[in-house]
């Protein structure tokens, strides 16, 4: 599957460092962290998916995110629950993720108006450590995001950037 995701800056990656003894009771914990931005599919042409949501980003100007706090979800729509996460609040992602929505559909239950930018820390496991490690209290960490990832999930390796503004 492809994507295309927010890349986070080292405060983040050291923030979810910082909590991995916290997290090792659930069934996996992720080592590499970024923001999912919008899943845009499979692909037999991959150049010109890539060349699609290229355009669909003309014109996205560079905007703030900030790590609020960690958050989980109870019952997410795909994969083991609990999911624990960092809540990214940024209204700039969330208007390019419409723009991409617009441009290549939303994946029900998870895009639109279901859309949740957060960067996943773990996920499985007991619901009562998800609820200890929402209650713990993180420093607030500011990024202004100046550019996207075009994500092979299959490979788990970028395969292209954008710049923004683009």
């Amino acid at each position: 599957m492809y994507s295309v995701n927010v890349p986070v800056p080292g405060r983040v990656r050291e923030l979810a460092a910082d909590l991995y003894p916290s997290l090792l009771s659930f069934d996996a914990v992720r080592e590499d962290h970024s923001c999912l931005l919008k899943r845009l599919g499979d692909a037999d042409n991959v150049h010109g998916l890539q060349q699609r949501a290229h355009r669909a980003l003309e014109g996205a100007p560079a905007v703030e995110a900030q790590i609020t706090g960690i958050e989980y979800f109870a019952d997410p729509p795909l994969g083991d629950a609990p999911v624990v996460y960092l809540a990214v609040e940024s209204p700039g992602l969330e208007a390019i993720h419409a723009d991409l929505v617009d441009a290549f559909g939303a994946v029900p239950g998870l895009e639109a108006a279901d859309y949740v930018p957060h960067v996943t820390l773990a996920r499985g496991g007991d619901l009562e450590a998800a609820r200890q490690l929402a209650d713990r209290e993180v420093e607030p960490v500011q990024w202004t995001v100046n550019e996207l990832e075009f994500f092979d999930g299959s490979y788990r390796l970028p395969v292209s950037r954008v710049s923004l503004p683009a």
